[in-house]
């Protein structure tokens, strides 16, 4: 056999793996397309909107894991971060709404995409602790705030995922720098709170001294 007949016979299996490969392009981005919105309407409030996107995620992860049980090799770094985006959106939503963290076995994925998930999601939770101190929802900042917390320092032990997913580490110092502005944040805004509240007390007194002097 030639070459030219080896290259010959490849053209089929190649063509079938292009396909595929232009296929889960449009998957993955519409997936990440829809976890980025969903996280979007979570900072706005818009629950029902976050939903939405999240069922129109769901779809989408549906799709691709149809076009990978047909072919494994074409799990590639573009589905990775699909998935991390996928994972993000889920714990963002689990615990903004239902106070708790979503079963990893429940979403078919990873312990590394749910760790990279968890990772990337310390950025969101500083977004919403800042909505938050705009509001003057203090108590919703601080929260926040400790689920950043609870997320690095649990993320910082898994010395096995560093080296399983070398961003990690680089995600995580991301997260501490992150969290440290956050935890700044909320300080000053705890510290207004408390000042203001000491002059409204303050105001109170004197408004019932004055009361008092204009009876007697």
């Amino acid at each position: 056999m030639t070459l030219r007949e080896i290259i010959d016979n490849f053209q089929g299996e190649l063509d079938e793996k292009a396909k595929v490969h232009e296929e889960i392009a449009v998957v993955t981005r519409k997936l990440i397309f829809y976890s980025k919105h969903g996280i979007m309407a979570i900072h706005r409030g818009d629950v029902a909107e976050a939903k939405s996107k999240i069922e129109q995620m769901e779809l989408m992860r549906k799709r691709l894991d149809a076009i990978l049980d047909l072919h494994r090799d074409a799990y590639t770094g573009s589905v990775r971060v699909a998935i991390q985006e996928y994972a993000e959106a889920h714990i963002l939503l689990s615990l903004v709404e239902q106070k708790h963290y979503p079963d990893p076995s429940e979403l078919k994925i990873s312990a590394i995409s749910y760790i990279l998930g968890l990772a990337d999601s310390v950025g969101e939770f500083r977004r919403r602790a800042l909505n938050c101190l705009l509001e003057g929802d203090l108590g919703e900042a601080e929260r926040c705030l400790n689920i950043m917390k609870e997320i690095y320092g649990e993320l910082i032990s898994l010395e096995k995922a560093y080296v399983l997913a070398r961003e990690l580490r680089r995600k995580c110092d991301i997260a501490r720098r992150i969290i440290d502005a956050t935890l700044a944040d909320v300080m000053m805004e705890a510290r207004s709170s408390s000042l203001q509240k000491t002059v409204e007390r303050l105001e109170e007194k004197i408004r019932d001294v004055k009361e008092g002097l204009r009876e007697t």
